[in-house]
């Protein structure tokens, strides 16, 4: 049987106090509704339909890339009403899934059992300690389902009961259709509840399953920034104890973020407050020190990198050593045993093997041969105001102390560039350059 997704994302998300729509709030750095998404897109659904409302146009033009259809819910009436709007682009025969957009975390594996039974209403729950504010479900002396009661609607009995509905259930498209179409808003809400369903199907005959899930974080939705920081840190715990699983020593599992995909080698040591984004992949034995950002990053083997590093999309090759406090930009490719040191930045450049930068400089749009040492305060001239140049150096280059190099301009092979020199014209092989005004001292002369 096809399947079809129908996401529910219309909520305006009042307690979140925010003007951003609820469902583009994050968790690792990546919106609560992609999550879903991306869950739901690995189902491989013949349709995935999000039913959108509040901020709808922000949401698609943030999302717009991904293979949904957009179904809008002009008025919030309910999830009833929201499920009515996607309905009718479905076809009879197919199972439809019904998933929410604040509810991030969810296994696709429990989906999957959710979906294994056309015939039936396929409901799934968890047993909260505190099940203030969820569904209860309600069974008879069988144990079979009888109804969902919202918590607004509940007496004192149907309030202590533990079982609570998650709102994600699966149905045949033919039978859900019928259902909605029944649905009323005679309740304390006034709305039109998707639960409702439930004690048709009751009538109905139709078989009711459940399937109950232990991880309460699966799913936990998020209605407040207190919720979404209680699932941020979980889904963080989880992410870093695949990784240590994997063999990568992490001195703090709470203080290190993982947002986006990690592939790592062995033997390899993270320290402190940590933020690995984007797609991050670490050689073997790689060392990261405390309070370091890396994004989008290939990192080969025998990497060291200092403290207070911020490294983005980059290459490091075998053997580099980078900081502290040292900053790649993107477009930066730094061959093996590369030294970054203090206080560094390299935007758009390549650096060749065995190559030092190590005090204080900038180099930008550069070319930088192998064996070349570039002292303290070297700084590559790029940008005219209008244009940025290039910067060549060739292999075995000296650049003294305190140099500028205006681009564009080629230092080639073997050539030494004397400390505090200005470099506006081609460097000869194997020659000294040099531009210094000549010293002179003032006798008698007086601080102002």
């Amino acid at each position: 049987m096809k399947l079809s997704i129908i996401i529910l994302a219309a909520g305006l998300g009042k307690r979140m106090c925010s003007k951003l729509p609820k469902v583009l709030h994050c968790i690792a750095g990546k919106p609560l509704l992609k999550h879903v998404i991306d869950t739901a897109i690995g189902l491989k659904p013949e349709k995935i339909q999000v039913v959108y409302g509040h901020g709808g146009e922000q949401v698609i033009n943030t999302l717009d890339d991904l293979p949904v259809e957009w179904v809008q819910q002009e008025q919030q009436l309910g999830t009833g009403h929201a499920v009515a709007q996607a309905i009718p682009n479905i076809a009879d025969d197919n199972m439809v899934l019904i998933l929410y957009g604040d509810v991030p975390l969810i296994n696709p594996v429990n989906l999957q059992k959710l979906c294994s039974s056309p015939t039936s209403l396929n409901v799934l729950t968890t047993k909260l300690d505190n099940p203030t504010g969820y569904g209860r479900i309600v069974r008879n002396d069988k144990g079979q389902v009888e109804a969902i009661v919202e918590e607004k609607d509940a007496d004192f009995k149907t309030k202590i009961i533990q079982e609570v509905n998650t709102g994600i259930l699966a149905t045949q498209a033919t039978k859900l259709r019928s259902w909605l179409a029944n649905l009323d808003n005679n309740n304390s809400q006034t709305e039109y509840y998707l639960t409702d369903i439930i004690a048709m199907a009751v009538t109905d005959n139709v078989p009711i399953h459940t399937n109950t899930v232990s991880n309460k974080y699966e799913v936990m939705g998020v209605n407040n920034r207190l919720q979404l920081a209680d699932l941020e840190r979980y889904y963080q715990l989880q992410q870093v104890n695949n990784l240590m699983l994997a063999g990568v020593t992490v001195q703090d599992p709470n203080r290190l973020d993982i947002r986006g995909v990690v592939k790592a080698g062995y033997d390899i040591n993270i320290d402190i407050n940590v933020i690995l984004a984007g797609n991050v992949s670490l050689g073997n034995r790689v060392t990261i020190g405390a309070n370091t950002i890396i994004r989008n990053a290939k990192i080969a083997d025998d990497v060291e990198i200092l403290s207070n590093c911020v490294i983005e999309d980059v290459v490091i090759e075998t053997g580099c050593k980078i900081g502290p406090f040292a900053r790649l930009r993107p477009e930066t490719k730094l061959a093996e045993q590369v030294h970054i040191g203090n206080f560094v930045e390299v935007k758009k450049s390549t650096v060749a093997k065995g190559s030092k930068i190590n005090h204080l400089s900038y180099i930008g749009d550069s070319e930088i041969g192998s064996g070349v040492n570039v002292g303290a305060g070297t700084i590559t001239c790029n940008y005219d105001g209008t244009n940025k140049h290039k910067t060549v150096i060739k292999n075995d280059v000296f650049i003294g102390s305190d140099t500028q190099l205006i681009a564009p301009v080629t230092v080639e092979d073997g050539a030494t560039i004397g400390a505090g020199s200005t470099i506006s014209k081609n460097v000869a092989k194997g020659t000294l350059a040099l531009s210094r005004v000549e010293q002179r001292s003032i006798d008698g002369w007086k601080r102002p």
